[in-house]
């Protein structure tokens, strides 16, 4: 038997543009969010409208991606699943932590549209758990018939998440919410599923959080059940 390739070079086909400008307030998994949209924009050479074409007729995609934010060779063999409370570990191979030999992921995302604007060929996405500025490596149409099997064991990960937090508004944060109600029920999305590491759930009360999406640092406190939006910030050039 001749050498095995030991390593692999890919080409960035396109990057992401997200409204999440930081890994803290993701959501852990796509698809639970529906207010986080997204653009994916091709990359010359893959930027022509016949590598698109039949697309239109999925409704969903499987992304391919780099977590380009994870530092490489920082992995583990085990890790601590925020499913399993933060505290107990698993194999790094059991979970889809982003820390892993190769800081490859893959997302399910709903396709809205596609659009060529000042040249750019851009894909319209909803429900993505990205970070902005994702290098994107490969496209791949959903198709239920393979890639749903309702029988399928589902391991530590039996349902999908509840929300967790009930989400208020001060009445300053009401007020920049109120000429971009997408942005509010962004931020209720973000929030009901508690973006905080799950092993630090019972910090102090009052202390705030900060969270960078859009043009803004949205800032937070939890009390009980219960995040309270304090203020929303334009975001420091």
């Amino acid at each position: 038997m001749g050498n095995k390739a030991t390593s692999y070079t890919f080409d960035v086909i396109g990057i992401i543009h997200s409204p999440f400008k930081e890994k803290f307030g993701i959501p852990r998994q796509s698809g639970l969010m529906s207010a986080a949209q997204a653009e994916l924009e091709l990359l010359p050479p893959y930027d022509i409208d016949k590598a698109l074409h039949g697309l239109d007729g999925f409704s969903h995609l499987w992304l391919s991606f780099v977590f380009h934010a994870v530092p490489q060779g920082d992995w583990s063999p085990t890790v601590r699943p925020p499913r399993l409370g933060g505290n107990q570990r698993v194999g790094v191979f059991a979970s889809r932590s982003p820390v892993r030999p190769n800081p490859i992921g893959l997302s399910l995302v709903e396709l809205t549209g596609m659009k060529r604007e000042h040249g750019s060929l851009r894909l319209q996405l909803r429900g993505i758990d990205l970070l902005d500025g994702t290098p994107v490596l490969d496209i791949k149409p959903y198709v239920p018939y393979v890639d749903c099997i309702p029988t399928a064991r589902t391991g530590f990960a039996r349902g999908a998440p509840e929300p967790r937090l009930k989400v208020g508004f001060s009445a300053e944060a009401e007020a920049v919410c109120a000429a971009r109600p997408q942005l509010r029920e962004f931020i209720v999305q973000m929030l009901q599923f508690d973006p905080r590491p799950a092993y630090r759930t019972d910090e102090e009360p009052g202390r705030v959080y900060g969270v960078h999406v859009f043009d803004f640092n949205v800032r937070w406190q939890v009390d009980g059940n219960t995040a309270c939006v304090i203020e929303i910030l334009p975001s420091r050039p």
